[in-house]
């Protein structure tokens, strides 16, 4: 038997619809995933752009928000996360906050985020007795949560790069808590670069955080140590 000679232009046939209406559908199912992917981000920008402020003209409020950004392999705080805590810093001594809340990941007894950034604030000028650590701020909505429900934060300034800032503002408004965001100085390497890009899809789990207002990995019993730090007169 015979079999059918295959032409070229059979196996680059292109697999889009035949009829215009066919591709016009095809093309309005493609515009519409664009713009379900863009949601998130959008409702993010929405959500926070207008309550992003400088060091200098941030309403002052008792408590900033520091949010973990990891460790060098020695332990001490990568450039994003001193950056953080060198704009938390400066709001104590400038007088824009009374309370630094430092949240990040202590998951284990070798990776230490809230010691370190302790440490690190200490070692420029803030009272020990002024920092309040939380050990299970594991992501932002976990660390947002925490601070409402376990340290009884009602408002905020909250602290991290630029492209972090919207969804903490973002998601601690959704948990609860009124929030301004501070914007810590970047440094455009290839972890910035690579850190703007997964916010694109971070947003899609923020935005399910907001609508799902899942349990932190740790909840536990509420704990008085910004209300202590606040009541300290030293």
């Amino acid at each position: 038997m015979r079999l059918p000679r295959l032409r070229l232009s059979d196996i680059h046939r292109p697999l889009l619809p035949r009829t215009r209406a066919g591709q016009r559908r095809a093309v309005q199912a493609v515009m519409l995933l664009c713009v379900l992917a863009l949601l998130p981000a959008t409702w993010m920008f929405t959500a926070a752009d207008y309550r992003l402020r400088t060091t200098a003209d941030v309403p002052r409020t008792s408590v900033a928000v520091v949010f973990g950004a990891g460790l060098f392999g020695n332990g001490e705080p990568s450039i994003f996360l001193a950056s953080r805590l060198d704009a938390a810093a400066k709001l104590y001594r400038e007088g824009r906050v009374k309370v630094l809340l430092v949240t990040g990941d202590n998951s284990t007894d070798h990776y230490d985020e809230p010691h370190a950034m302790r440490q690190y604030l200490t070692h420029r000028g803030v009272p020990d007795a002024r920092i309040v650590s939380d050990y299970a701020g594991f992501d932002t909505w976990d660390s947002c949560v925490r601070a409402k429900e376990i340290f009884g934060v009602d408002r905020a300034i909250l602290v991290s790069q630029g492209f972090h800032i919207r969804r903490a503002v973002a998601l601690c408004q959704e948990a609860g808590i009124e929030s301004y965001g501070v914007r810590a100085a970047d440094h455009q390497d290839a972890v910035w670069y690579y850190s703007a890009t997964r916010e694109l899809f971070a947003a899609h789990k923020a935005a399910l955080d907001a609508a799902l207002e899942p349990d932190p990995q740790f909840l536990g019993p509420k704990e008085p140590g910004v209300e202590r730090a606040l009541a300290d007169r030293r």
